[in-house]
């Protein structure tokens, strides 16, 4: 298989950032990254790019890490509460999703992006609830929010086993003759 050697100028998802020197299919450079600007070929006067490229990628995370710091401190300081309707025995109707926590973190005024939200499964229960907000691959935030119920939670009622109701007797063409 033919494989090219590129210098990458912008980072490219699972295979670098900008001044990585890769391998790849002939290809997919080709077809893709050349076209794309994503990549360079690798030559001698390219090599020279690399120191420069390398300082522009390391000051763009740290800009990335500055920010998701201050957005982790904005993220501890929301409180976020949800109001769900209820059925017997506080069951909820419907459950709290990642799409429901970005509305509403977005109505707090966090712009966070909705697939940084980590929600394992849907929240079905009344309580306190915690998610994972991961903003950067060093900062990750713990959010904590609270789900209650529209209206007062009321216990099912069972009736006792020994009070069962007694089962009437069937009314037949003599008895209602009889009354």
């Amino acid at each position: 298989m033919a494989s090219s050697e590129l210098l990458l100028i912008k980072p490219v998802d699972g295979l670098g950032g900008e001044g990585d020197q890769v391998k790849v299919r002939a290809g997919y450079a080709r077809n893709f990254l050349l076209p794309r600007g994503y990549a360079v070929p690798l030559t001698q006067s390219n090599k020279k790019q690399v120191e420069a490229l390398k300082k522009r990628r390391g000051e763009r995370e740290a800009q990335e890490l500055a920010g998701a710091q201050e957005l982790a401190k904005q993220l501890e300081k929301v409180s976020i509460a949800f109001v769900v309707k209820t059925g017997e025995g506080g069951k909820m109707f419907g459950a709290i999703t990642v799409n429901d926590l970005h509305d509403k973190l977005v109505a707090s005024g966090v712009n966070v992006e909705k697939k940084k939200i980590h929600l394992h499964t849907p929240v079905k229960t009344l309580g306190k609830h915690e998610v994972q907000v991961k903003l950067h691959s060093e900062v990750s935030v713990t959010v904590s929010f609270d789900v209650v119920s529209e209206n007062p939670i009321e216990v099912a009622e069972e009736a006792p086993a020994a009070e069962a109701p007694k089962k009437e007797k069937r009314k037949g063409k003599a008895d209602v003759a009889a009354e």
